[in-house]
């Protein structure tokens, strides 16, 4: 295993950082360190390696787009599209996310410490034995869900005060596949036509638990005290609730 690298992407056009990633990469090297980031986009875009690569700054639009096994850890925000097409991997946020988190994504894992944009989770859909999860430690914008045709998302919550609903309107519109639990209150009008509510069972325990307990180890919080508090279960009510307006 060769040693970790660490870069200094100060100044460094976006397009040039990511063939350095892809040419450190290809040597061999599991971790990378990249400093000084200020926007760059499509970090990790497509690697296939399992390699890690933490990244102190703000990274630019579509980190870890279509990313098939690497492993990547911000120290700070991130901007829109995380997680775009994601196939397999990690991308840990240790703050908040803007739009589009997990957008198309078919496999991999997503955890963001703190709030989200628009849309978090659109078109999220499962591929075989694949299943994209994203954990949401904070509230999201409208949209949470949309479209969305399989995986697990999850949305905490953690910094609502006692009785504060979420913020979130039209919740999983269009949602015609996967599960999204929500921890504290939501509103019947917040949601979207195509979901209903219900409590959980003995399997959306054990998803919570698992994914919760993850989320806590990577952000240090107490997965039991999250876990105290209650939680509703979304599904969707159609397979396919658009399939009227489509011709054949």
């Amino acid at each position: 295993m060769k040693e970790a690298v660490t870069i200094d992407a100060k100044g460094i056009f976006y397009r040039e950082l990511n063939a350095k990633l892809r040419k450190v990469v290809s040597n061999g090297t599991q971790k990378i360190e990249l400093r000084n980031v200020y926007g760059q986009r499509y970090i990790g875009t497509d690697l296939d390696k399992p390699v890690e690569i933490e990244i102190f700054g703000t990274p630019g639009n579509d980190l870890g787009a279509f990313m098939d096994g690497p492993r990547i850890i911000v120290h700070g925000n991130a901007q829109d599209g995380c997680g775009n097409t994601m196939n397999n991997g990690e991308i840990i946020i240790h703050g908040h996310a803007g739009d589009i988190l997990g957008l198309s994504a078919r496999g991999g894992k997503i955890f963001v410490r703190e709030d989200v944009g628009y849309r978090a989770g659109i078109h999220m859909k499962e591929y075989q034995d694949k299943k994209p999860m994203v954990v949401i430690g904070g509230t999201a914008q409208d949209f949470l869900g949309e479209y969305m045709a399989g995986g697990i998302l999850i949305l905490l919550g953690l910094k609502l005060k006692e009785g504060e609903s979420h913020k979130a309107n039209f919740i999983g519109t269009g949602m015609h596949g996967g599960a999204i639990y929500i921890r504290g209150d939501v509103e019947e009008f917040q949601l979207g036509k195509e979901v209903s509510a219900a409590e959980l069972d003995e399997n959306d325990h054990s998803v919570l638990k698992k994914l919760v307990g993850e989320f806590a180890y990577h952000f240090g919080y107490d997965a039991g005290e999250i876990l105290k508090h209650k939680f509703t279960k979304l599904f969707p009510l159609y397979l396919r609730p658009y399939g009227r307006l489509y011709a054949y």
